[in-house]
């Protein structure tokens, strides 16, 4: 252990001081990768113009094709080299609309000498992590260690064994602010390497046993006091005056809100639904929502909402439009069910593949700037609207003649501005003497007139990878939406992607697999894969009571549990136990910007469990939920895990509504309950007959037929259930929850 830490002091010191961002310089137009057929024709290492990148199907790693830099995509060709040659490994992770990805590319990796270095003393491995998420979660959970902290781009230099000795983020061309760059660090790093190697490959040992080691979980209690204290923790965090919780800058995290309403539907505490209803109201007003062509950006650098990074992610997407909706469940607001209408407006619009399945990302930069896209100056509005409507839309969009936005690389305003509403559109309609029915029409013209215009500008680079866990997301939310709001377009769409994915991104052998894009199919699915997917085909069953989704959730859980689970401490390992072997196998609750793929699969065990009356299931997320103390340290980073322990700790409810699916007393039956915010119910359609389909999945619905030839509904409560009620209110009161 002394080893270790006097190495890793020592690297520190080569690295230099905290890291400070410089401002983004212009990037220059990527020119076309060569098609198939040229391809074909290209040696084995990309030939004088590419590198290996050049045959991968990653955007990400596209961009990275025609580097000098020597890169090789993850795999045993790379490490063969490294051990044949005895050199280390440079290890460089990122995504495709990572901004200061694309930065330390234009600054280091395009540069021909910082890639000569490189080339001579490493084998150097490129990976996206959105294809690689065990890759990327082993070294994330090492760097952190390493370093206190994480994020991407990361760095990562090894051994040929894969064992790590060094981490860290953006690294420029040359020092700056004290801190080391990659032509200063790069050749010390080799003379470390040359001199002191047997003392490097045994301290890399070391950092990885002690990483190793210190990954395990102590056992969790599960408890009401948790929740209680989440709730508690993000009431501390909230920002009273801008919503939202915490400063600058400010990461929405629609899990959190999902938390919230749960909590305000089994308390009755209006204040936790303030709470919600106000980070809403201000995202949705804020810079961070696209007021042009409708979706969010990926999060907020001020306190304000105002200035976002700019690009576009199809995870954020799905999980604002769960939060919105289910506030619109919740509270009737207009204004929610608008907001989540128009996110899923742009998912369909711009994300959504010919096939079925959806895209994953845009990115921030255009033309190689960030934003560039996305803002405009008053003097455009005026142009393009006309002087009176112009003015109208700048004054309430708040696009003054100075600017609102600061350009990056000098920080001074230059003329251009992000749309928001700084002021209700009431209280601008009340200002202006309109109507505000009449003020919206004119306003929702205007924005019409300016997406067309902007549609002619060079738009961001589009990730067009389909990933199978970030469309189970996808799948989630529009099911969730088009059973809510009775719209069968999201319904259809939200089908269309659970069959593309099922047929297109799982193996021969029925496993699921993490990517696919150009027609091909790749990498070994995750335990998120798995838990997201599954979630979706749930809400999709849910919103359609159509029994094949229901068999293919149970089928895909039962694979996660066969493949992912951990027998001795519970809980699931991101990778399955048949994938490549890594450093570690790696086990996470935390639901970050994603929720966790163990906070997910416990989740939808409880519901499997509720709709099919299976006690296995149940158990096996209470052993999920129960194997990971950490929860407790920080509730509020795990919502949606505080989701699943309120599901375990119940009251829960199952419904069977039984009647014919066409009849209007059974629709009316149907939707009281699909409206309505209730996560904790699940519900099942029975259709008339002796022997339904769903009965052989859930067999206590065999025997709860309709009463008198009304559809009927069968309201349970812990699997003890009410007399059957053919009466809307009736049913809908048996949910009451008057505290546990």
């Amino acid at each position: 252990m002394h080893d270790l830490l006097v190495l890793a002091l020592c690297l520190l010191f080569l690295a230099g001081g905290p890291l400070v961002l410089p401002a983004a310089q212009e990037r220059r137009p990527r020119a076309p990768l060569p098609g198939a057929a040229e391809l074909k024709a290209l040696p084995a290492d990309g030939g004088p113009e590419f590198n290996r990148l050049v045959f991968e199907k990653s955007p990400y790693l596209q961009q990275h094709a025609r580097n000098p830099v020597e890169w090789y995509p993850w795999g045993e060709e790379a490490f063969a080299r490294a051990r044949a040659e005895q050199k280390p490994v440079f290890l460089s992770i990122g995504y495709s609309t990572c901004h200061w990805c694309h930065v330390m590319e234009h600054e280091s990796f395009e540069d021909p000498e910082v890639a000569a270095l490189l080339n001579e003393h490493f084998v150097c491995v490129k990976v996206d992590r959105e294809e690689r998420p065990d890759v990327d979660a082993v070294y994330m959970q090492i760097t952190q260690a390493m370093t206190g902290s994480g994020g991407w781009p990361m760095t990562v230099l090894m051994t040929p064994e894969k064992e790590p000795f060094f981490t860290g983020t953006y690294f420029p061309k040359r020092a700056r602010f004290g801190r080391k760059g990659m032509m200063e660090l790069v050749p010390e790093i080799a003379h470390l390497w040359r001199e002191r190697r047997d003392d490097v490959v045994r301290s890399a040992a070391q950092i990885t046993t002690v990483v190793r080691e210190q990954a395990g979980e102590e056992r969790a209690e599960l408890a009401p006091e948790l929740l209680a204290r989440g709730q508690e923790d993000l009431a501390r965090r909230y920002d009273p005056e801008r919503g939202g919780f915490g400063n600058a800058p400010k990461f929405p995290v629609p899990h959190q809100l999902l938390f919230l309403l749960q909590r305000h539907q089994r308390t009755g505490d209006a204040l936790v639904l303030r709470m919600v209803e106000h980070t809403l109201q201000a995202m949705r007003a804020g810079g961070i929502y696209d007021h042009i062509g409708f979706g969010f950006h990926r999060y907020s650098t001020d306190r304000e909402w105002l200035v976002p990074h700019f690009e576009k992610m199809l995870y954020d997407q799905a999980l604002h439009a769960l939060a919105y909706t289910a506030a619109w469940q919740v509270t009737g607001n207009p204004e929610h069910r608008a907001t989540a209408e128009e996110v899923l407006t742009y998912c369909l619009r711009d994300l959504r593949d010919p096939r079925g399945g959806f895209h994953s990302a845009e990115d921030a930069d255009s033309e190689g700037e960030e934003g560039r896209f996305y803002l405009w100056t008053r003097d455009e509005v005026l142009a393009a609207l006309g002087r009176e409507e112009g003015a109208l839309f700048a004054r309430v969009h708040e696009l003054t003649p100075e600017g609102n936005y600061r350009e990056e690389a000098s920080g001074q305003r230059d003329g251009r501005s992000i749309p928001h509403l700084a002021r209700s559109l009431a209280s601008w309609a009340a200002e202006l003497a309109l109507e505000e029915r009449a003020l919206r029409q004119r306003l929702e013209q205007a924005r019409r007139t300016l997406f067309e215009l902007r549609a002619r500008r060079v738009r961001p680079l589009k990730d067009d990878k389909v990933l199978t866990d970030w469309n189970g997301l996808m799948i989630a939310a529009l099911a969730r939406a088009g059973a809510a709001f009775a719209e069968p377009r999201y319904l259809a769409a939200a089908g269309e992607a659970a069959d593309f994915v099922l047929a297109h991104l799982a193996d021969e052998r029925g496993r699921l697999v993490k990517r696919w894009r150009e027609g091909q199919a790749a990498f070994a699915g995750t335990l998120e894969d798995h838990a997201f997917l599954v979630w979706g085909l749930i809400e999709l069953h849910q919103a359609t009571f159509e029994v094949p989704r229901l068999e293919a959730a149970l089928r895909l859980h039962a694979q996660m549990v066969a493949h992912f689970e951990d027998p001795a401490a519970g809980g699931y390992f991101t990778a399955a136990d048949d994938a490549e072997e890594l450093l570690f196998r790696h086990k996470e609750v935390y639901d970050g910007a994603l929720p966790s793929g163990n906070s997910v699969a416990a989740w939808n065990g409880l519901r499997l469990a509720r709709l099919t009356g299976r006690s296995d299931l149940e158990e096996g997320a209470r052993r999920t939920l129960a194997a990971f103390g950490s929860a407790a340290r920080m509730p509020a980073g795990h919502t949606l895990y505080l989701l699943a322990l309120d599901a375990v700790l119940g009251p829960s409810f199952e419904v069977v509504v039984a009647g014919d699916p066409l009849a209007p007393d059974t629709h009316a039956l149907l939707r009281g309950f699909q409206e309505r915010y209730l996560p904790h119910v699940v519900v099942h359609l029975r259709p008339n007959g002796d022997d339904p389909p769903i009965a052989a999945l859930a067999p206590f619905t065999r025997e709860q037929t309709s009463r008198g030839g009304r559809a009927t509904a069968y309201v349970c409560r812990e699997r003890v259930c009410h007399a059957p009620t053919s009466d809307v209110a009736e049913a809908l009161a048996r949910l009451a929850t008057p505290g546990r």
